[in-house]
């Protein structure tokens, strides 16, 4: 499975990059929107996890384009976020997420979520 890491945090990013790649996952990271969304146009990663407060464009933008690209391409889209109140995560699944994780969160339960929702979307 081919993974798009974007957030702004470096512990995240190298964390979460080191668990997919045990994994067995090709990983790709964006420390912000635009390097995130460029890096979906070129690579067409099938799960994307991003941060919504992310410099140069926000993670829901990052999923807006992601969404758009094409109509054949359809990524699964993970929100980590601080943004914890109902509203964030309501606006989450409204902008197209597939699922939306709160942090702090456990590692090791997030790579188990994003297996499975890459189980469901591959039947």
């Amino acid at each position: 499975m081919r993974i798009l890491i974007a957030d702004d945090e470096p512990a995240i990013l190298m964390s979460l990059d080191f668990l997919m790649r045990k994994e067995g996952h090709q990983v790709f990271v964006a420390r912000d929107g635009e390097e995130a969304i460029q890096l979906i146009e070129k690579e067409l990663p099938e799960v994307i996890i991003l941060d919504i407060m992310m410099p140069k464009v926000n993670g829901y933008g990052v999923c807006q384009q992601a969404k758009a690209l094409k109509p054949t391409y359809q990524p699964a889209v993970v929100f980590i976020s601080a943004k914890i109140a109902e509203s964030d995560i309501e606006k989450g699944y409204e902008m197209g997420a597939d699922l939306y994780i709160p942090k702090p969160f456990s590692n090791r339960d997030l790579v188990k979520k994003i297996n499975e929702l890459y189980e469901k979307l591959k039947n």
